[in-house]
């Protein structure tokens, strides 16, 4: 079974990042790239952890006329990740863009997994109305925007876990869910709004979780990113350490 646990490397630098992800070499787990990190290092660190043989998903959130999203994503296939995204509120123009240029240097097999985020996991239904100006209720906004990233041949949708239902509802079982937000039970919500814990993501359907204070927040993040593993009945050899 592959393991659906995206750890969010939210640290300032490398240095930060090897000295946390030291343990986790050899287990080819998936982590998060954001927007901090990334343009504080720029493409050389994926190209550091891809050589430590981590999986990545690149979270720059692209949102821009279709051209330059287009054109973004050809630079950032050629640097091997494998899992980008884009706002849904771009746009389906923009959203097929993005699949053009990284078909257009990875090949349609090969490309990276493309996702489209439908509202933030920091966005509530009150900020939706009030400052967003979207009369729609949570549950049809986010629907309608997995609709138009799947028509645009994206491969699924960044969600709040609690979304997940009737996206798979509206837009079928291989539909990807990639939830933020993911919590375990004794941890600070923080800034996020729609969360859940890493039991309750996967009773509701999640395919993959990103998870980060609560990994790189803890005593041994290792043993904690196993436990969760456990939850999702994912056992390796790190579980009898």
């Amino acid at each position: 079974m592959r393991s659906p646990v995206i750890i969010a490397l939210d640290f300032p630098g490398k240095k930060e990042v090897e000295a946390f992800i030291e343990p986790f070499e050899g287990q080819e787990a998936w982590v998060k790239v954001g927007m901090e990190l990334f343009y504080g290092e720029g493409p050389q660190l994926v190209s550091y952890l891809k050589e430590k043989r981590f999986r990545i998903f690149l979270d720059l959130k692209l949102h821009d006329i279709p051209t330059t999203v287009r054109k973004a994503m050809e630079r950032i296939a050629a640097l091997g990740v494998d899992m980008v995204n884009v706002h849904a509120a771009g746009g389906r123009e923009m959203m097929r863009g993005a699949i053009e240029g990284l078909e257009a240097v990875a090949g349609p097999e090969k490309r990276p997994l493309c996702i489209a985020v439908t509202q933030l996991t920091s966005t509530s239904s009150q900020m939706l109305k009030d400052e967003l100006l979207i009369g729609e209720s949570m549950e049809s906004a986010v629907s309608h925007y997995a609709k138009l990233a799947k028509e645009s041949g994206l491969d699924g949708v960044v969600c709040s876990p609690l979304e997940v239902p009737y996206i798979k509802k509206v837009c079928g079982q291989e539909f990807l869910t990639v939830t933020p937000g993911i919590r375990l039970k004794d941890d600070d919500k923080n800034d996020q709004k729609r969360t859940a814990d890493p039991a309750g993501a996967k009773e509701l359907g999640s395919d993959y979780i990103v998870v980060g204070r609560s990994i790189t927040g803890s005593l041994d993040p290792l043993q904690t990113y196993v436990n969760i593993e456990k939850e999702w009945g994912i056992l390796h050899e790190t579980t009898n350490r």
